[in-house]
């Protein structure tokens, strides 16, 4: 292999290298590796780590064979003796043919092993329809191609685990910040039953009937806080170990939100909220549970929407019932959106409140999976975010859990 043709060699696989992913670079090297060693068909089988099988990861068809369906078209058989020897292995037809044989029948194989560190990581395979046969040189470029694929193969592994771990990590600090704020959600309730039955108790002062009611209205408005701070705890536990018992009946949803819009607005007689309603048949579902997704979502709304009238619509659309819930907040940013329904999670910034455990939209998430629906959002920083929800009118859909 003369300088040129190494330098040439080079500046492919630093132009592979580039690319964006591995499967990109394994595309760029298949399209132009063709002038160094002629192949028809080239394949990159991997070892399942779950099956211990091998399994085909790439695969391109450049020349004779791109309509081949045979087992020689990608290197079965090949790549799995590959795998039982460890070592290169090339396989040429027969000397004797019948005349006007197709060349499909007539296949030249080459497989090498990909190693990662140490361990066998799988084989790639050269296939070369007709002839001529695969040449001393050819074998010195295929193994080339062999070692830089198994070093990319090895970098991707390498990147799959830092991925990994990160992901452990931002799990791990979650979970962190979680003990912190529910350590803080139970004080403050606590602090305030404790504080004001103790005033209630002193001997040495007495207090009029409207003081005395006043502090027992706070005493019962932070009772049901923290009782619904443990519900959570225990509804987001049971969701996450799938425990939580469902019992679907035919209900309906606009019947259910006008409920859920009464009793929040007993509470908050001042917030806007306007109902947008088609002809909306009767669905499956489970009316407790379906009826603490909209809780959730106004309780969310009033947190990091304070004062935004919001807006509910249910709407037929094909096989589904669609509901939007909008408010006209800060909205979310985009970096945030995929994670709002992950348990524990809280998005920060300056509009958001310090309060909540990051369990609403995740219970919220879980009800509507379990009850084979979506559940997603929409939002532009500074202009609010749209809820959608959508679940299907077809009872079949459903199975009880």
């Amino acid at each position: 292999m003369n300088a040129e043709t190494l330098s040439s060699l080079f500046r492919l696989f630093q132009k592979a290298a580039a690319q964006a992913d591995w499967k990109s670079a394994l595309e760029t090297l298949a399209m132009e590796l063709r002038p160094f060693i002629v192949f028809d068909n080239l394949a990159v089988y991997l070892v399942d780590p779950r099956t211990n099988g091998l399994e085909i990861v790439y695969a391109r068809a450049l020349g004779r064979g791109k309509t081949a369906e045979a087992d020689a078209a990608w290197g079965d058989r090949i790549a799995a003796e590959v795998m039982a020897k460890d070592a290169l292995v090339i396989e040429t037809p027969p000397l004797k043919f019948k005349p006007h044989t197709d060349r499909l029948e007539m296949s030249h194989l080459l497989g090498l092993p990909l190693h990662e560190g140490k361990r066998l990581g799988g084989v790639i395979v050269f296939v070369r329809f007709g002839g001529p046969e695969f040449s001393d040189e050819h074998l010195h470029v295929a193994a080339l191609a062999s070692t830089w694929i198994s070093c990319l193969l090895e970098r991707r592994a390498w990147q799959d685990t830092y991925h990994q771990l990160d992901e452990v990590q931002r799990r791990i600090r979650l979970q962190d910040d979680f003990l912190a704020t529910i350590s803080h959600e139970l004080r403050t309730p606590l602090g305030f039953i404790k504080g004001y039955s103790t005033t209630l108790l002193r001997q040495d002062t007495s207090w009029d009937a409207n003081t005395q009611r006043e502090f027992l209205a706070i005493i019962e408005e932070e009772a049901d806080r923290l009782t619904q701070l443990i519900e959570d705890l225990l509804e987001s536990a049971r969701l996450q170990s799938n425990t939580l018992q469902f019992k679907f009946q035919p209900m309906r949803m606009d019947a259910l939100i006008r409920d859920v819009v009464l009793r929040i607005k007993q509470r908050h007689p001042g917030l806007s909220i306007t109902l947008d309603f088609g002809p909306i048949q009767p669905i499956p579902g489970d009316n407790i549970h379906l009826a603490r997704v909209f809780e959730n979502l106004f309780s969310n709304a009033i947190k990091y929407a304070p004062n935004s009238p919001l807006e509910v619509s249910a709407l037929q659309e094909g096989d589904t019932l669609h509901v939007r819930f909008i408010d006209h907040g800060p909205g979310i940013p985009p970096e945030h959106q995929s994670m709002i329904f992950e348990r524990f999670y809280r998005v920060p910034g300056e509009h958001m409140v310090s309060t909540g455990t990051g369990l609403g939209l995740y219970i919220c998430h879980q009800i509507i999976m379990a009850h084979h629906g979506k559940i997603w959002v929409e939002s532009t920083p500074g202009h609010g975010a749209t809820f959608h929800i959508q679940l299907p009118l077809d009872a079949s859909a459903y199975s009880a859990t």
